[in-house]
């Protein structure tokens, strides 16, 4: 299933995130016994089931772009990426040097984004708004091409 909606979300004093029972189903089981998040772009994170980890994997495997470039990118971001414990009330922890990387405040927010979620410190999620919101039309036109 695709993943969409926006959730806004606080992260409790353990850096503990609850994720919304209609995300845990677009996942495709409500019942997830875990989850991989990883480094992505714009100092946000990535949120995976682990099929969708697993076949952005298998994507990444394929790829056959500078082989320094790519043996680098794939160093850092499986080095970052982890796979998380959902607890019984659908609440995973986000590691202390994710928090960092996605400088991750109290207040965040969580986007589907077709395959997977992204998790976004909710100023930097507004700044992205500002900055790229005002672009949709554009972006769709090239999106559509």
């Amino acid at each position: 299933m695709t993943l969409t909606g926006t959730y806004p979300r606080s992260l409790d004093e353990k850096q503990r995130l609850a994720v919304p029972k209609r995300l845990r189903e677009q996942f495709g089981d409500e019942s997830l016994k875990s989850l991989f998040v990883t480094p992505e772009t714009d100092h946000s994170l990535g949120l995976y089931s682990p099929a969708a980890f697993e076949a952005l994997a298998t994507r990444l495997g394929q790829r056959s772009a500078n082989p320094a470039q790519l043996r680098n990118y794939l160093r850092l971001f499986y080095a970052r990426a982890e796979r998380l414990d959902v607890d019984s009330q659908g609440r995973i922890r986000i590691p202390e040097r994710l928090m960092e990387f996605a400088k991750l405040q109290r207040d965040v927010v969580l986007l589907g984004v077709h395959d997977h979620a992204e998790i976004w410190d909710a100023g930097q999620w507004e700044q992205f708004l500002g900055q790229h919101g005002p672009e949709f039309d554009s972006m769709a036109r090239h999106a559509f091409e």
